[in-house]
């Protein structure tokens, strides 16, 4: 009697277990199916910088940023196409009508972004014309990359700087986020200037 008690008991919690193992499981993929329905719909009212990091690719993160210069209400918004971008990934018109060129770098903090990427922008101002050349990342700069942007004119917006954009949006402060975007780089001149 004592036995068959202890052997129900056990199967009841062994019932039990499996039963809280499904509900975590199907929990867990109702959560995950969320965020991919969010990533797939690259909404910048429900993306955040966690969202960003697990993006599969740099094309996501570009069409994230299409996204988010069009729900501030930037107009003549073109990204370019893959291959053949020719050093930018989205071309717009800022307030001002300045044509902006930004290349998009979706880096993990631990790997920084390097020179390429400043030189790539600075060269594709030529070709389209533009006025301003920004690079936004989700991660950081190497000091070498802060310097040539320096020298060049060329915004560098970081993490930070992406965070600060991100909530700004989304608590509806966007003149301040296009503030941000269209403030002026910072400027050194070369050790190599004449008089210097």
């Amino acid at each position: 009697m004592l036995l068959e008690q202890l052997s129900a008991y056990r199967e009841l919690g062994i019932g039990l277990i499996v039963v809280f193992v499904l509900l975590v499981l199907i929990i867990r993929g109702l959560i995950r199916g969320r965020r991919n329905r969010i990533l797939r719909d690259l909404d910048p009212r429900r993306i955040g910088i966690q969202d960003i990091d697990r993006m599969e690719d740099g094309s996501e993160f570009e069409l994230y940023l299409q996204r988010l210069l069009s729900a501030l209400g930037y107009k003549d918004i073109y990204k370019t196409t893959g291959s053949r971008d020719f050093g930018a990934d989205l071309v717009f018109t800022d307030r001002e009508g300045a044509r902006v060129v930004i290349q998009a770098k979706r880096y993990g903090v631990q790997h920084p972004v390097g020179l390429g990427a400043v030189q790539e922008i600075y060269t594709s101002m030529r070709y389209y014309a533009a006025d301003k050349s920004v690079v936004i990342t989700s991660g950081r700069y190497t000091d070498s990359c802060k310097t040539l942007a320096a020298v060049n004119g060329v915004k560098l917006l970081d993490r930070n700087d992406l965070m600060d954009m991100i909530d700004l949006f989304k608590t509806k402060r966007r003149e301040e986020a296009m503030d941000l975007i269209e403030s002026k780089a910072d400027v050194i001149a070369s050790k190599w200037s004449k008089g210097k």
